[in-house]
């Protein structure tokens, strides 16, 4: 099974100093230098109903670092861009961008990065068997489409455990350039 790169995909572009750096599509890479650095939006105290609307205030009582929120250990996380819709079943598609932490167990549910076929591809991990005999694994998409992979030594690594996937909602002005 050969894995096409996506060419569609706007390359990663890494905070250096106060330049940015284009790397290349897929390579996965670390906030370095200061990664937590102040980054603080205005976070609303109430939370926000997804069902029944209710009245919200009309201002902000507080502020929320992104970086704390989202990296919870920066020495271990990485970022990728999405290529393609293989996972649009669990809402991570095309253009999204992953926070991967490679110091997190991966265990059987979670999505995961890994390499197969030399590239790095994104699903998630599933224990197969019969219960009590030795545990195979493979590594599954949610498009209903696409086939699982089996995890077989040497063939495919485990790479980091997502934990989170951040999506565009709207047509929102991006800041990469």
């Amino acid at each position: 099974m050969s894995v096409e790169p996506c060419r569609d995909v706007p390359p990663f572009r890494q905070r250096v100093g106060t330049s940015f750096e284009s790397l290349p599509l897929g390579v996965p890479f670390r906030l370095d230098g200061d990664p937590l650095a102040v980054f603080s939006c205005p976070l609303a105290l109430d939370t926000v109903p997804a069902g029944f609307p209710s009245p919200a205030d009309d201002y902000v009582e507080a502020r929320i670092d992104l970086n704390l929120e989202l990296i919870p250990r920066p020495l271990s996380t990485f970022f990728m861009r999405v290529c393609g819709d293989a996972m649009a079943g669990d809402g991570i598609v095309h253009g999204d961008l992953l926070v991967i932490d490679r110091s997190l167990e991966a265990r059987s549910g979670l999505v995961v990065v890994a390499t197969h076929a030399g590239a790095f591809i994104v699903r998630r991990l599933q224990r197969c068997g019969p219960p009590g005999a030795s545990p195979a694994w493979q590594l599954v998409a949610s498009d209903g489409d696409t086939p699982a992979i089996p995890l077989v030594a040497g063939d495919a690594e485990l790479w980091g455990v997502v934990i989170h996937a951040v999506h565009h909602l709207a047509s929102a002005p991006s800041r990469r350039r």
